[in-house]
C-alpha cells in the first residue's frame, strides 16, 4: 500500500510538472503571437491612413505612392512626392543579386566544412564564420564604404563607388552565415550510410557530395536561403553607407545609385512629421506585405522540397 501511495503521488506531481511546463510554453508562444500582431497592426494602421479619405494629415493616391519614381517631401502638399517604385525595384535588384552570389559560395563554404576540410582547417574556418555572424551590421557597411565602394569607384564608368552593386556585394557578405551554418547543419544530418552506399557502388567523393549529400540536404539548404533573404530584405544600416539613396531612378546598372525601402525609412523616419511621417509608415506596409509573400512563396517551397 505504501508503494502504491507513493507511486500516485509521484504520477500527481509529474502530472503537475507537465501541465505547469505546457502552460509556460503556451504563454511564450502566445507573446511571440501578440508581438507580430501588434507590430503588423500599428504598422498597417499608420501606414494604410493617408490612402483613405478624412485623414487628418493629409491623403495621396495609393497608385501615385506604388507607381512613382520619385521621392520628394515637402512642407506643402500639392508639391510633395512620394512614389516607392524606384526603391521596390531596387529592393529586389539588390536582393536577387545578393542570393545569387551568396548562396553559392555558402553552400560550398558549408560542403568544404562538413565534408572536405582536415580537422585543423575546420577548426579555423567554422570559428571564423561564426565570428562573421556576431559583427554588427553598421560595421559591415563601414567596411563596405571604405574597402568596396573606392574598388568599384576605380572600376565604375560613372566615377561612383555607392551604388547596386556594392549593396549587393555586402549583403553578400552579410548572408553568408546564414546560409553557410544552416547548410552545414543540414550535410551533417545527412546519414552516414548514404556516403558509404554511394562510396560502395563506386562513386568518387565528389560525386557522393553532388549527387547524394547535397539533393539528400536540399530541404535545411533552402531554409537557409529563406533565411538569408529574409535578412537581405531587411537590412538598414549597412546599406544606407554604400548604396548612395537618391531621391528618383530605378537603377538600370550595377553601377547606379540605389534607394531600398528599409534604408528609406531609417534615413528619414526621426525628422518626419504629418503626411510624410505616415508616408513612411506606408513605405513599411509595403515591406511588410513584401516580406509575407516571399516568405509564403518560399515556406511553400522548401515544404515541397521537404516532401520530394
Amino acid at each position: 500500500m505504501a508503494n502504491n501511495s507513493t507511486d500516485m503521488r509521484a504520477n500527481k506531481k509529474r502530472e503537475f510538472t507537465e501541465l505547469v511546463a505546457k502552460y509556460i510554453f503556451m504563454f511564450n508562444a502566445t507573446i511571440a503571437i501578440i508581438s507580430v500582431v501588434a507590430i503588423a497592426s500599428f504598422v498597417f494602421y499608420k501606414g494604410l491612413q493617408p490612402f483613405f479619405p478624412g485623414n487628418a494629415e493629409g491623403t495621396y493616391n495609393f497608385f501615385d505612392f506604388i507607381t512613382g519614381l520619385e521621392w520628394r517631401p515637402s512642407d506643402d502638399p500639392s508639391q510633395a512626392k512620394y512614389g516607392i517604385l524606384f526603391m521596390i525595384v531596387g529592393s529586389i535588384y539588390a536582393t536577387f543579386g545578393a542570393i545569387l552570389m551568396g548562396v553559392p559560395i555558402g553552400v560550398l563554404t558549408a560542403v568544404f566544412i562538413s565534408e572536405v576540410a582536415p580537422k585543423p582547417v575546420k577548426m579555423i574556418v567554422k570559428p571564423a564564420v561564426e565570428l562573421l555572424a556576431g559583427i554588427p551590421s553598421v560595421l559591415y557597411g563601414v567596411f563596405g564604404l571604405g574597402i568596396i565602394v573606392p574598388k568599384i569607384m576605380t572600376l565604375s564608368p560613372q566615377n561612383q563607388g555607392q551604388s547596386l552593386l556594392a549593396v549587393m556585394l555586402v549583403l553578400t557578405i552579410m548572408i553568408l552565415p546564414t546560409v553557410i551554418t544552416i547548410s552545414e547543419s543540414a550535410i551533417n544530418a545527412v546519414p552516414e550510410s548514404y556516403r558509404e552506399g554511394s562510396l560502395g557502388l563506386g562513386a568518387s567523393k565528389i560525386q557522393t557530395i553532388f549527387k547524394v549529400i547535397l539533393p539528400a540536404a536540399k530541404s535545411g539548404i533552402l531554409t537557409g536561403v529563406v533565411l538569408g533573404i529574409g535578412r537581405a530584405i531587411g537590412e538598414t544600416m549597412a546599406v544606407m553607407l554604400v548604396a548612395g539613396n537618391p531621391i528618383a531612378g530605378i537603377p538600370t546598372e550595377i553601377w547606379d545609385k540605389t534607394r531600398p525601402l528599409t534604408t528609406n525609412i531609417a534615413m528619414e523616419m526621426s525628422y518626419a512629421f504629418g503626411l510624410h511621417q505616415e508616408m513612411l509608415f506606408s513605405t513599411g506596409v509595403v515591406l511588410f506585405t513584401f516580406i509575407i509573400i516571399i516568405n509564403l512563396i518560399l515556406n511553400r517551397l522548401t515544404h515541397k522540397v521537404g516532401e520530394n
